[in-house]
């Protein structure tokens, strides 16, 4: 598999850990970065259509085009737009999960980036 994708934030301090975490534990040479302010609380509270819709077009490049495999969906520690507290941002990355299953049929995880900007996977 040469291609990932990462819902995740665009908060700069979230992209080089979820990448370098990925390409280690998946051997995948390239990780499409599907970046919104706070994605896990659009998606999970279906809360604004459009950028779920730009989401998901950008994720059906990212597997038709590119052949991802795998979808990781980040929540992280200080989120501006979701600022809400990990175990709240963990039932949101799941509902995502959830929902995003109904969009493809490839693998996804949640993950998630604490404090010291270090990834975590979550146990769905």
């Amino acid at each position: 598999m040469d291609f990932a994708s990462a819902v995740n934030c665009m908060d700069g301090r979230t992209q080089e850990p979820v990448i370098s975490w990925i390409k280690a534990k998946y051997g995948v040479k390239y990780v499409d970065m599907i970046t919104e302010a706070g994605p896990i609380k659009v998606i999970s509270e279906n809360s604004n259509s459009c950028l779920i819709n730009s989401i998901k077009e950008r994720l059906n490049i990212s597997i038709n085009v590119h052949g991802s495999k795998l979808i990781a969906i980040v929540g992280h520690y200080d989120c501006a737009r979701n600022p809400e507290n990990m175990n709240t941002q963990i039932m949101q990355i799941k509902k995502c999960i959830d929902i995003i299953k109904d969009w493809y049929n490839v693998e996804i995880i949640g993950l998630w980036v604490s404090e010291r900007w270090q990834v975590e996977k979550i146990n769905i």
